[in-house]
């Protein structure tokens, strides 16, 4: 309800009192008062939505309210109510500033439909400063790729998309899941209406209840005006919860009654407000795992699995690199206005032979890297990506025995094979090939073994943040060690070595 607190300003008894009935009848906050003076007080403790002004008033004129109400920052809605009405005196009051103006004495209808226009007034003025706020480049909204996953996954948006069912987005980082949710409420019914994205990864644990469900005036400290929260912005279109793994127990719990019964209460609040929203939540993580560590509650998790949907990796679809590349360098070249043809051979070589831990997020910077220092007038080569050389082939155990596998080559794949030949001999049959996944999982374990169990260092030494280390050890099953302890053990390790 974008509308709650009115001020009623009118000197007649009766008047005022029949009003003040009406709008208490719509469940709206209402304070009526006889004078200008009163009104101005009221202005002066809170911050109000709307306000009906009689035009004559014992100290003044409701017209002169206008003017005052132009110089806070947050203006409530002004309806100029008078029973002596003319054109000259309606246009006059729209010029300056008056929402709307009504004509004593004026029917249940007319209040009702004046009330509406004011509700989606104040509805679409807060979405769009929200949307103001937090307005991101939008210029990489589209799904692309034309491999056969990609294929299935617009297929499936497409049957989900007209439904009104809750949807669960998993994938590894970077693979595009926020594209996907878009993707899903541009093509629904409400496409017309807001989409609201809620990082909840990046947004501290004693302020996300807060951003879900918004806050009263004096809740907390520094709660210093009421605030609408994420779910009432998104009201009539649909809500995207970012990183829903990153919530904390608590709001799983309040979160789990809005899925139930869409209806919550804003913090420090007790009115119940009713939201007509659809979810789509996103999330890096397994699920299952979190919430057979107990770490996510299992009926939030059966609410949100409704419709589920798996973003694939990058390295699973292999055919979209080259193409993916191709729409980035176009996008690129644009942005930075530089002149670049195209790509090698080699280069597109280096591209397909890279793990791309990152997914398309990683794929998208190395390109944007490559544009900008590639010459004008030539195409990309190997040395633009900023692989690096190749590094050190690594011992990587096969059942009983191990073989060397070089870590994301720069140079071409052909030339790099021919590279480590000696050290790493090709598997003799195609049953003897290991996946990009079991690689990837042993080179992180790998790397963690040899920096002592220090994620950390880990991570830096891999390429990636220590959130995906965190991520990845959970999905291996592997608690892993905290950094702290992992340096007091190398310390005392080296003291003991010296001693």
């Amino acid at each position: 309800m974008p509308i709650e607190k009115i001020i009623v300003l009118e000197d007649d008894l009766v008047l005022r009192k029949h009003l003040e009935q009406q709008l208490r009848a719509r469940r709206y906050d209402v304070a009526a008062v006889p004078t200008l003076a009163a009104a101005y007080e009221l202005l002066s403790k809170d911050n109000w939505d709307l306000i009906f002004a009689d035009v004559q008033l014992p100290d003044g004129e409701g017209t002169d309210l206008l003017q005052q109400i132009q110089q806070r920052p947050d203006r409530p809605l002004v309806v100029i109510v008078t029973g002596f009405g003319s054109v000259e005196s309606a246009v006059s009051c729209m010029r300056n500033g008056a929402f709307d103006y009504l004509i004593k004495p004026f029917s249940s209808e007319q209040l009702s439909i004046t009330l509406q226009k004011a509700e989606d007034l104040t509805r679409l003025i807060r979405v769009n400063d929200y949307l103001n706020k937090d307005r991101a480049d939008d210029g990489g909204s589209e799904l692309m790729g034309r491999s056969p996953a990609m294929e299935q996954l617009r297929s499936l948006i497409r049957k989900v998309a007209r439904t009104q069912a809750t949807v669960l987005i998993q994938g590894e980082s970077g693979t595009g899941k926020e594209l996907v949710s878009r993707a899903i409420h541009r093509e629904s019914p409400r496409a017309n209406a807001p989409f609201i994205k809620v990082n909840c990864a990046a947004i501290p644990e004693n302020l996300i209840e807060s951003e879900f469900f918004g806050h009263e005036k004096g809740a907390f400290t520094g709660a210093l005006n009421k605030r609408e929260g994420r779910f009432e912005l998104a009201h009539g279109g649909t809500i995207l919860l970012d990183e829903i793994s990153e919530i904390s127990p608590q709001v799983q719990a309040k979160l789990l009654r809005v899925l139930q019964e869409r209806e919550f209460e804003r913090v420090g609040g007790n009115r119940t407000l009713k939201v007509d929203v659809r979810v789509i939540a996103t999330t890096n993580r397994n699920l299952e795992e979190s919430v057979a560590r107990k770490e996510f509650r299992q009926d939030l998790f059966f609410r949100l699995n409704v419709v589920p949907i798996h973003v694939p990796p990058l390295r699973q679809r292999r055919d979209d690199i080259v193409v993916l590349s191709t729409q980035f360098i176009q996008r690129f070249v644009r942005k930075h206005g530089v002149n670049v043809t195209g790509m090698s051979t080699a280069c597109k070589e280096s591209l397909l032979s890279h793990g791309w831990p990152g997914n398309v997020r990683e794929l998208q910077n190395v390109i944007e890297r490559a544009v900008i220092l590639c010459p004008d007038g030539q195409d990309l080569q190997p040395t633009h990506l900023g692989f690096g050389p190749p590094a050190a082939p690594m011992a990587v155990p096969v059942g009983e025995a191990s073989r060397s596998i070089p870590v994301a080559p720069a140079a071409p794949a052909s030339a790099a094979a021919a590279a480590v030949a000696p050290a790493a001999p090709l598997p003799a049959s195609a049953d003897s090939i290991q996946s990009l996944a079991d690689l990837e999982r042993a080179h992180i374990l790998h790397a963690l073994e040899v920096c002592d169990g220090n994620r950390t260092k880990a991570a830096r030494h891999l390429g990636v943040s220590i959130r995906t280390i965190r991520n990845k050890l959970h999905e291996y099953g592997v608690a892993g060690r905290d950094d702290e302890a992992a340096a007091a053990d190398g310390a005392s390790g080296s003291s003991a070595g010296a001693a």
